[in-house]
């Protein structure tokens, strides 16, 4: 049973044990909130000539209408009906025109009622429609595209008089947005959809209640970060009287199976009241030994359900469900003036990447919660949206469920002129006229009451590149003040000062081209190891060969040509140059496809490992790391854990390695040996084995350490790397640490040269350091090819299969970049979602390591796994 339908069978008996079987029994009112993702058609409004109102009748027969996906996009829709096929490989996507979808679009569904009893209330949801729309329902207009506009604002419309039993017709003309528009938008680093994301985006849904509905609930926490064993909740929600009566009835509700809370409510004809339960008023809401909501590498995110009912007559009037977390965010700025973050009063070092959806806005319940089970597998705790992303709340279920954090906010769409389609801009942004100003203003109202309630959101961001004119941040603070005071919130991504709130205190100051590893450690003026660093990256991170082979034509795969640069990112990054002359430099220039793509795995991991890790050994000075970007909008090869087909790249297992829970790290700006605690909790015991070789694997130097304690969320020098060992050109660094049964708890290993990379800082930009000096790794290429001893043995457990890899290197070489892929047997295609618990691993000589991996059962979609091995010097 899949995640979603665990919820949707929780919500489902939590009702009835809850209404006490009122669902089976006639009722009143029926009460349901369901979503019309069923049985849509669309069409382009250039092919339909017939009048508005009679394409939401019985009438009208929408013939050789396309069938539409909502939520989702029109190009979404034609891509997923075969209109357009394979539109990401090679340059297909610049081929399809825009033409098309330079007119409206009409949507059109049909739904069912029962009998509708009198005062029964009937409602629409649209939470996200891209941009604007006219609504017609039984041929009748009931919202016009003057109010219907926004892409991140949301429309509740009551259409109880114009509903019947039976079969209604909904029909919805969809515009797309225009210059200046504050559309969804597409993410500035690939091209533009040519739809420009038009089309009913997020989903909609049929809400059906008696005469007063209950809406906005909101449950605030309050937890006593001095001995995390109580807590305070106030509950409140919104009713709405839809009736030209005065209606005196009960609000109940519940938590968990213990709590139980009450309260009259009159409301006059048309009122809407805000009902609120306090804990100075309800006892019960003050709670001791609350299980607290923790991210997963520091405990578990406990949650619980709420259910609210409203009772007129003790007939059940509407219903609502919400599950929550019970915790404490907040914020502090250090001594440097740098923000940083606290959960449940415990400073948190925040480590994450820029989450983004697929370009089509067409992503797959398996694709999201594949791509948060992969941060969870990573050991991060936290993804950034630079838009407020999801076509419903699945992603925001899924944190909550699984202990990721989320800082989530407006994108820098929005902020400047030339991504809008406009010419004005200013230092605040592109948002200049009155109506851009109200747009703005309701989409972030919008926003936060529907994602308030997830523990997961710790940081509300209504900038990112720029920050808002005093007047719309007025406007915010004040949505902000309202509707959710109970998180921190951010004027930008970007280090500036509102002229209302001050500095942000946050930084975005690169890099996002390549950087050698050690310029985390040692630069101290732009995108280095300290303070909060909203969004970075060491630059490219390459696809496997694979995936390469789905977005590349064969022919054009070698030499590098514009069929990759096509897929490289815009601007000032559609290159792979920086990138490039550091391989030669450090690695030598690649002879062949093959040998490009054992350095560019090689940089990614190492890159990505050494910008994780210098955070962590910088803990608190550094308060957060969000690598750009986590994952990918679209096939491409910049700034991605994992690509755009779930594939892995090395960068990902580089992550994997900085982020273990007790971890053991090379210190490029010390030469030290640091380890490091990224745990909640003290570790005791702990022992260190640190091996130098040289390039013929002499031991140049073997010392072991052993250290009492290691406290929680801290790092500890453990050891000076001697400056005058008789290293070779290029050299190598082995750690172990163990812990106090001397069981191995993390390996790590690096490759260094007496010849250091050097930054030339005076000649930074805002998005990259260059290099004076390239450290000389080339040796690496004379690695003499191992052949390794390998056994592998498979079993499945829990819905999924796992494999165990013993590998032992009997050769008395270095075994490089051991690479596992887990496969199908019959197609030869990789495995995804994958969970290696590490990969690209380095041998020493007669080593052995056992690796073990999984991947979902359902996903081998009946065949048989198996397990290729390869590497830098390993014999296939």
């Amino acid at each position: 049973m899949t995640a979603i339908s665990k919820r949707i069978l929780f919500f489902s008996l939590s009702i009835l044990t809850f209404y006490c079987g009122r669902a089976s029994v006639d009722v009143k009112w029926p009460v349901y909130n369901r979503a019309l993702n069923g049985q849509w058609q669309m069409q382009s409004s250039a092919k339909v000539s017939a009048n508005s109102d009679r394409i939401s009748t019985a009438d009208f027969k929408p013939e050789s209408w396309y069938r539409a996906s909502v939520p989702g996009t029109v190009l979404g829709s034609l891509t997923d009906d075969g209109i357009y096929k394979n539109i990401f490989y090679h340059r297909n996507l610049e081929k399809t025109s825009s033409e098309p979808f330079q007119v409206p679009w009409w949507f059109r569904t049909t739904f069912s009622l029962g009998k509708v009893n009198p005062g029964q209330v009937t409602r629409l949801l649209f939470n996200g429609i891209n941009y604007r729309a006219d609504i017609w329902l039984n041929g009748q207009k009931i919202a016009s595209a003057d109010s219907i506009r926004g892409g991140f604002c949301r429309f509740l419309l009551d259409i109880s008089r114009y509903v019947h039993a039976g079969e209604n017709i909904l029909a919805v003309k969809v515009a797309p947005p225009d210059t200046g528009d504050l559309t969804v938008g597409f993410v500035d680093w690939n091209p533009e959809p040519p739809d420009h994301n038009m089309g009913i985006w997020r989903d909609v849904r049929l809400i059906v209640s008696g005469p007063v509905s209950i809406d906005q609930p909101f449950v605030q926490t309050k937890v006593d970060t001095a001995t995390l064993d109580h807590a305070d909740l106030t509950v409140s929600a919104l009713l709405r009287n839809h009736s030209d009566k005065e209606i005196s009835g009960l609000l109940k509700g519940r938590i968990g199976k213990d709590i139980y809370i009450s309260q009259k409510v009159i409301l006059s004809p048309y009122e809407t009241k805000e009902a609120v339960f306090s804990p100075e008023q309800y006892s019960v809401l003050s709670m001791d030994h609350p299980k607290l909501w923790w991210v997963h590498t520091w405990g578990k995110p406990n949650l619980y359900d709420l259910h609210l009912q409203f009772d007129e007559n003790k007939e059940v009037s509407d219903t609502l469900h919400l599950r929550f977390g019970i915790r404490s965010v907040s914020d502090y700025v250090t001594a440097d003036g740098h923000r940083g973050f606290r959960l449940n009063g415990k400073k948190i070092l925040i480590k994450g990447g820029g989450w983004v959806d697929p370009m089509l806005l067409n992503p797959t319940p398996a694709y999201i919660e594949a791509g948060i089970d992969y941060a969870v597998h990573l050991n991060l705790n936290a993804i950034r949206m630079e838009g407020f992303w999801g076509e419903n709340q699945e992603i925001y279920n899924l944190c909550d469920e699984k202990g990721v954090l989320i800082m989530a906010g407006f994108s820098c769409q929005w902020e400047w002129s030339h991504l809008i389609g406009t010419k004005e801009e200013d230092k605040h942004s592109a948002i200049i006229t009155s109506e851009q100003n109200n747009v703005a203003a309701e989409s972030w109202k919008d926003q936060l009451l529907w994602l308030r309630n997830h523990p997961s959101i710790f940081l509300w961001l209504y900038g990112s590149d720029k920050w808002p004119r005093p007047s719309l941040e007025k406007r915010y603070l004040a949505v902000l003040k309202k509707y959710d005071p109970t998180r921190p919130s951010v004027a930008s991504a970007k280090e500036w000062t509102s002229e209302l709130t001050g500095p942000t205190a946050m930084k975005m100051r690169g890099p996002y081209d390549y950087v050698p590893p050690d310029y985390w450690y040692i630069d101290t003026a732009y995108g280095g190891a300290f303070g909060f660093n909203t969004e970075t990256s060491p630059g490219p991170e390459i696809p496997v060969l694979e995936s390469l082979k789905k977005m590349i034509p064969a022919d054009s795969l070698w030499p590098i040509g514009s069929a990759w640069l096509y897929h490289a990112a815009r601007g000032a990054f559609h290159n792979l140059t920086r990138y490039n002359h550091a391989m030669d430099q450090r690695l030598g220039k690649p002879d062949n496809l093959k040998d490009y793509l054992r350095k560019a795995q090689y940089l990614n991991y190492e890159g990505m490992r050494a910008m994780y890790e210098a955070f962590e050994a910088n803990r608190f000075k550094s308060t957060g790391i969000i690598q750009w970007m986590y994952n990918a909008s679209w096939p491409k090869l910049w700034w991605q854990l994992y690509d755009y087909y779930l594939m892995p790249t090395g960068a990902f297992y580089g992550a994997k390695k900085a982020n273990e829970p007790l971890h053991i790290s090379y210190n490029y700006g010390k030469n030290t040996v640091d380890i490091i605690n990224n745990t909640d909790k003290n570790a005791k015991a702990l022992s260190a084995k640190i091996m130098v070789f040289d390039f013929n694997m002499k031991n140049v130097l073997e010392k072991e350490i052993t250290l009492s304690e290691v406290q929680g969320r801290k790092t500890v020098r453990a050891f000076n790397i001697p400056e005058d060992l008789p290293l070779s050109k290029t050299y190598f660094i082995d750690l172990k640490l163990y812990d106090r049964n001397h069981q191995v708890i993390s390996t790590n290993f690096y490759v260094l040269s007496i010849q250091k990379d050097s930054l030339d800082e005076s000649k930074s930009t805002w998005y990259v350091t260059p290099e004076s000096q390239y450290a000389d790794l080339k040796m690496l290429q004379e690695l003499p090819p191992v052949k390794l001893d390998i056994s592998k043995s498979f079993y499945k457990k829990g819905g999924n299969t796992f494999v165990r890899v013993k590998i032992k290197n009997p050769s008395s070489h270095l075994a490089f970049m051991i690479h596992l892929d887990l496969k199908d047997i019959a197609t030869k295609e990789s495995v995804v979602p994958i969970f290696w618990e590490e990969n690209y691993i380095t041998l020493l000589p007669r080593e052995e390591r056992m690796i073990t991996g999984y991947c979902h059962t359902k996903d081998l979609k009946g065949g048989k796994p198996a397990v290729t091995v390869d590497g830098w010097n390993i014999k296939e």
